[in-house]
């Protein structure tokens, strides 16, 4: 295959950091970079590139064979990945994960109708988790899923804090109760509410002359996001949260708590992790690495609408299948 043009749309946290992964991806270039703000506010890394408008996308649609929308789960993408799948090949790390099958629905529509290869929900959660999740149940069909995220910082709930009336600013932890983790690897196996895994812990900037008292209500009752967590919202000064909250660490466990054997005597745990120094590199990594699989299948024609569940590994690699069986499996 020929180098993949790779467009960006969005430079925030998301979009700088696909620019950075594109650089250790040779087969990759970067096309484009889109903004809804003025394109000559924008400096990118990447000399020679050009910064569009987003309003303009439709002059440019031949340009990239693959889109990466780097906006927030919260409003950006439920709008902006079915518009983009009209004009391009796209790919989102849309995390509301109540809302997937919605946003595959309307996602799915627009690219079958215009023609293109659409993939949502790609990162390490939704994504590498998701894929975890999946094999972990097709290998101990007896047993129970469990996953804790953090501790670190949520970019999505991130997002959706900074989107609450009178906020100016805001960083969210999500903290797993460790006591629970340990169980888990213990083999008991709890039946647990969404309580009892984790805290979230925000903490907030609010514009002068704020309702703080009306911005913690609207985080702790957010639907999707707040609603059945145990959450403290510690209001602070913007020094405070640039001084000490300035990094995006996450990770988290996936685990899988299963039995074998004629009586179920024999148990099993298996447990994946991520430890992450940065929320938004690593996350651009996966999806620079998924979106050599839309190339691929739009090289296909296999149009429409996929997940992390539809790909087939090799697609991920730059390397060609005798490398791949030579040197990784």
């Amino acid at each position: 295959m020929s180098q993949i043009r790779v467009g960006i749309v969005g430079y925030g946290n998301l979009g700088k950091g696909v620019e950075l992964a594109i650089r250790s991806n040779p087969d990759m270039a970067l096309a484009f970079v889109a903004t809804r703000r003025a394109p000559e506010t924008v400096s990118i890394k990447t000399q020679g590139v050009p910064v569009y408008q987003y309003s303009d996308l439709a002059a440019h649609k031949d340009e990239a064979d693959v889109v990466i929308v780097c906006g927030g789960s919260a409003t950006d993408l439920p709008k902006q990945t079915p518009e983009l799948a009209k004009l391009f090949n796209v790919i989102d790390s849309f995390d509301t994960h109540a809302r997937i099958p919605e946003h595959f629905d309307n996602v799915d529509s627009a690219a079958k109708e215009s023609g293109h290869v659409a993939m949502i929900s790609v990162g390490w959660d939704p994504g590498m988790f998701s894929l975890a999740r999946l094999y972990g149940n097709c290998i101990l069909p007896d047993g129970k899923d469990y996953t804790f995220w953090g501790k670190g910082v949520s970019q999505g709930h991130s997002d959706a804090i900074r989107r609450v009336e009178g906020v100016q600013d805001g960083k969210q932890y999500t903290v797993p109760v460790e006591a629970t983790m340990e169980a888990v690897r213990r083999g008991e196996q709890p039946e647990l509410t969404t309580r009892q895994k984790h805290h979230r812990e925000c903490y907030v900037v609010a514009k002068p002359g704020a309702d703080l008292a009306k911005i913690e209500q609207d985080i702790k009752t957010m639907p999707n996001y707040f609603d059945e967590y145990d959450t403290t919202v510690h209001f602070i000064s913007q020094e405070e949260l640039n001084r000490d909250h300035a990094g995006i660490p996450h990770g988290g466990f996936v685990m899988r708590s299963g039995i074998t054997g004629e009586n179920g005597e024999h148990k099993h745990l298996i447990e994946y992790s991520l430890k992450l120094d940065s929320n938004p590199e690593f996350t651009t990594n996966v999806l620079v690495a998924f979106a050599r699989a839309v190339a691929r299948f739009a090289s296909e024609s296999s149009f429409g609408c996929k997940t992390v569940f539809d790909v087939p590994p090799a697609y991920l690699s730059p390397l060609d299948g005798s490398v791949l069986r030579a040197h990784m499996l």
